[in-house]
């Protein structure tokens, strides 16, 4: 038991502190800084990004924007990396955000594209050249327009892509063909590396969905207009027009599935490009019939 009688410091190791314990870090003289205040990780994020904010209100140029280099250099001192500051810069070099949809068609029946962005391996004429012969001989589509950094395919129409589809040969849905138009567009990001922006466009597929949500609410409403003319009881005559609406709201949510299947179709091609997937042609008597087609 230690003395309570002992100078301060007694039966403590050499520094002060208690054993098992690290010493503690003193703050430097003139800080200002209390010795034992914690931070939690909410209010370092905050702290963070108001530093941040701060220092670059201090050394922006008056019309608020950042050279390349400047945004590399003041990142390397905070403690970023390097690496990953340049694939932030590839990915926002090829951002096309769509304007987001708003009113009553985006509410209720959901967007009309599919959208997914990574940087992969690769120089963009060999990942370009990769997903062209992905998309051709396993997603049933075929070149509707080409550019040096972008490519456009429609879905196959010939009998090859039909009987692939009906019978869902492969097992993978195919829904990428439901599509009105897949486009690829690849740019370069670090050396040895590209930023792929893949883009679904489903406005065809959303409109069937609505002519469908539609075509129910008037035919339960015909039901019900008949029942009223020839004598039935209202309430009973009104149900037809109460499914209609039960039918007409889930034939028009359907569409989110459709987008949620596109989006995974086309981050699984992401993900197939990342892990060097891509090139491994995949067994079958179709896929060998159908080798990828030429643009024309």
């Amino acid at each position: 038991m230690t003395d309570p009688r002992a100078p301060d410091g007694a039966g403590q190791p050499p520094g002060g502190e208690p054993a098992g314990r690290p010493p503690a870090r003193v703050p430097e003289p003139g800080s200002g800084l209390p010795a034992s205040r914690a931070i939690d990780r909410a209010a370092l994020d905050r702290i963070l990004a108001r530093a941040a904010e701060l220092q670059l209100d201090a050394g922006m140029p008056a019309d608020g924007a950042l050279t390349e280099w400047q945004f590399l250099e003041l990142g390397k001192e905070v403690g970023l990396s390097t690496e990953y500051l340049r694939q932030a810069l590839a990915e926002e070099r090829t951002r096309i955000a769509p304007p987001a949809e708003v009113g009553f068609m985006a509410n209720v029946f959901g967007s009309a594209t599919a959208t997914a962005i990574r940087v992969v391996p690769g120089t963009p004429e060999r990942v370009l050249a990769s997903l062209d012969k992905w998309m051709q001989r396993e997603e049933c589509l075929q070149v509707k327009r080409r550019f040096t950094d972008r490519i456009v395919w429609e879905a196959r129409r010939d009998i090859v892509g039909s009987i692939k589809r009906g019978f869902n040969i492969g097992g993978r849905g195919y829904f990428l063909s439901r599509a009105d138009d897949v486009a690829a567009t690849v740019l370069p990001a670090e050396e040895g590396r590209s930023t792929v922006r893949l883009d679904a466009l489903l406005r065809d597929a959303r409109g069937a969905r609505v002519a469908g949500s539609v075509g129910a609410l008037a035919s339960g409403a015909a039901v019900s207009g008949i029942a009223v003319i020839l004598g039935v009881m209202m309430p009973v005559a009104l149900i037809p027009a109460a499914l209609s609406v039960g039918g007409a709201w889930a034939t028009g949510r359907g569409h989110r599935r459709t987008v949620t299947r596109a989006q995974l179709a086309l981050e699984q091609v992401l993900d197939r490009l990342e892990y060097g997937e891509m090139d491994q042609r995949q067994p079958g008597l179709l896929g060998i019939l159908s080798p990828p087609r030429r643009s024309p």
